[in-house]
């Protein structure tokens, strides 16, 4: 019986239409669009759409100093944004802009329906009001002094010093960011968003609909009534005026979600929406958790509108280990990328990086190099490019036939279709990486194993037979890549003579069928380019230096705690060669679970590459109670330590680790030298 076809709405959070986009913001779209490929490759239906972010005070204030309007500032970064995303290989079915006239009726209509049911109240509150600029100041236009640590030059949310978060008529000595002029106190009326009326619904529907960990962090609210939502702004302001107030505007996270069901309309496929047998997915970063995840829930429900079927949130991007930086280098826009490096590097990166997780995720630039070069180029491609130029220079670039053991290995590929298919279906895209790696490698090892490159001087039928299922294999392995890399796909498309490749093109083979003309499908990458891109990017001469890339929904962000003192006596001095004797690997966690009747262990079995597969016994369990998240981590481990028999099983190796002991999601001390923490990258 024939699988029935799914029916798809996804979503990327929107880009704010005040900035360019930049390497930190294309972790969300590029696996957004691996998501959406597969699921159109699936035969499913997917609609995949998007929207500028366009209102709010920022695109007023920039507007004003480049002395255009705001839809003449949002129209422009409308076409750059859709530039950016199109080089990179991200195809929305639609992408459109909040600032339209369908989502000025939805909104309406949205707001309506909650005013309808009473969840509308009204209430006065003080805010800062600059009398230069005419105008409330919304918290990220005034500074001044942390009321709570006395540190300077703070925003009127929170404290970068101290973490706390305060409203921002308490900063000491304000200033306007605008004009710097001390702001006055004025008391406004402003709308509100009652959720405590959906209280009960929405500590159900979290964890329906999101995973333990957001979930877990979002019920920690539901402990005490829930606070009201100001959904209001003051004039002037660019945005939707509220019906029935005059110069009250929509504050701009009440309308901006809600684009995604305009861009939907917009693109023909509204009823989509409320449809029961479509699923709905929103794909985000975790510094918008709140607005995803119980104000957006609780406007739909009130609104008769489905929520979402899930809500898949993602980590944020460092970079070599550390916040993106302007005086770096390392705060990279998509274009300054685009100007030095291809953008398939990029993709594959982050696909073999990205496990379907909210742990941040980071681009370590020498590994980038590194993994692109080795891998894309220098294992997958290189099948291609070894054996189609051999068969079009030396046989005619006619396939053949294979022999017994090249339909095995075909085989294998084709065998693999099933788990690969899963691990993108669980967003674990890393780990469709790491099998697609693996059929590569036999790829690989079987054309080295036949010498084709010795017998086509003695015996050209062999060899044809050799490069057919060589070819066969890649052909494959293209297929599976093709989420990733789809302009790849599309050369090694045409190399085989085909012009559309679904999931199920991955069972047929290709035998004794003309070989296209071989085109160079990737290149490999130089440092010096990398270092290029730094330079291009550092910040110029009075630019702020260090910068994130979380948006501006974001408040304080979690402060880590300061190392512990470890006032243990120091073991017995070693030499450097003792230290030398230690051989340090990478491996991939294949399976991490907890062992029975033990309190501390946790059962790791490694991909250790060349090596083969690695049990290691790791006393870590109090620190990660869920281990299975730890399926798809890089690990580092000592590779040449002698395995250790333990009551468990044998233990062959160590994995590293470093963190306070006992802290949750942190390591504890080793127990022996075969059971110790891990330090996850």
């Amino acid at each position: 019986m024939e699988e029935k076809k799914r029916k798809i709405v996804v979503t990327s959070a929107l880009p704010y239409a005040n900035g360019d986009i930049h390497i930190g913001h294309l972790v969300e779209y590029i696996q957004t669009d691996f998501w959406v490929r597969f699921q159109k490759m699936r035969g499913n239906e997917c609609v995949y759409v998007c929207a500028d972010d366009t209102h709010g005070t920022p695109i007023m204030i920039r507007a004003r100093k480049e002395g255009i309007t705001p839809e003449e500032l949002i129209a422009r970064s409308h076409a750059e944004h859709l530039k950016d995303f199109t080089d990179f290989q991200i195809k929305f079915d639609n992408y459109y802009t909040t600032n339209s006239p369908e989502n000025r009726l939805l909104s309406e209509e949205i707001y309506k329906a909650a005013e309808a049911k009473g969840y509308i109240t009204r209430k006065t509150t003080p805010q800062l009001y600059c009398e230069k600029c005419n105008m409330f100041l919304p918290d990220r236009f005034v500074k001044g002094v942390c009321p709570k640590c006395g540190a300077a030059d703070q925003y009127g949310d929170s404290c970068d010093k101290c973490g706390a978060t305060y409203g921002a008529e308490e900063l000491g000595s304000p200033k306007c960011t605008t004009c710097g002029q001390t702001p006055v106190v004025k008391d406004s009326e402003h709308l509100y968003y009652e959720l405590e009326p959906q209280h009960e619904y929405l500590e159900k529907w979290i964890p329906l609909h999101t995973t333990s960990d957001v979930s877990n962090k979002l019920l920690e609210w539901f402990k005490e009534p829930l606070r009201g939502w100001c959904i209001s702004r003051d004039a002037p302001y660019f945005g939707f005026e509220i019906p029935g107030f005059k110069d009250k505007y929509f504050y701009v996270w009440v309308d901006a979600p809600v684009g995604y069901i305009a861009s939907l309309k917009n693109a023909g496929k509204f009823e989509m929406w409320n449809d029961p047998e479509v699923e709905l997915y929103h794909f985000i970063g975790k510094d918008i958790i709140r607005f995803h995840c119980l104000f957006w829930p609780g406007m739909l429900n009130a609104a008769g509108f489905k929520g979402p079927t899930k809500v898949f949130v993602h980590g944020f991007l460092t970079v070599n280990g550390e916040k993106m930086s302007k005086s770096k280098g390392t705060f990279v826009s998509a274009r300054t990328y685009l100007d030095n490096l291809p953008p398939e590097a990029l993709r594959y990166y982050y696909a073999a990086k990205l496990g379907g997780t909210t742990d941040d995720m980071d681009l370590n630039l020498s590994d980038f190099v590194q993994r692109v070069n080795s891998d894309l180029v220098g294992k997958i491609t290189n099948i291609a490019s070894r054996g189609g130029q051999m068969l079009q220079k030396k046989l005619g670039g006619m396939l053949g036939t294979m022999d017994e053991e090249g339909k095995a290995l075909v085989e294998k590929c084709i065998a693999a279709g099933d788990v690969i298919a899963k691990h993108y279906e669980d967003r674990k895209f890393n780990q469709a990486i790491v099998e697609i790696c693996r059929l590569a490698d036999a790829a690989n090892e079987y054309f080295d194993k036949r010498e084709p490159w010795k017998s086509v001087k003695t015996d050209e039928e062999a060899t044809r037979t050799t490069l057919t299922a060589a070819l066969n294999a890649f052909r494959i392995i293209a297929i599976y890549l093709q989420p990733v890399l789809p302009e790849y796909a599309k050369k090694a498309m045409k190399l085989f003579g085909e012009s559309c490749w679904t999931w199920e093109s991955a069972s047929e083979t290709k035998e004794n069928s003309a070989l296209g003309e071989y085109e160079y499908l990737a290149s490999r990458i130089d440092l010096k380019q990398v270092d290029a891109m730094v330079e291009a990017a550092k910040a110029k001469p009075g630019e702020s230096g260090e910068v994130s890339h979380e948006s501006r929904a974001s408040k304080n962000k979690d402060k880590a705690p300061s190392p512990a003192k470890d006032a243990s006596p120091l073991k017995e001095e070693i030499a450097f060669p003792d230290f030398e004797k230690v051989d340090l690997r990478v491996g991939v966690v294949e399976s991490c679970e907890i062992v029975p009747k033990s309190s501390k262990l946790l059962k790791f079995v490694l991909d250790a590459g060349a090596l083969g597969k690695r049990t290691i016994f790791s006393g870590i369990r109090q620190a990660y109670p869920e281990p299975e998240k730890l399926v798809g981590k890089e690990v580092v481990f000592v590779a040449n330590l002698a395995p250790r028999k333990m009551s468990v099983g044998v233990s062959e190796g160590m994995i590293l680790f470093a963190g306070e002991p006992g802290v949750d999601g942190g390591v504890l001390s080793p127990s022996s030298p075969a059971s110790g923490g891990t330090s996850v990258t």
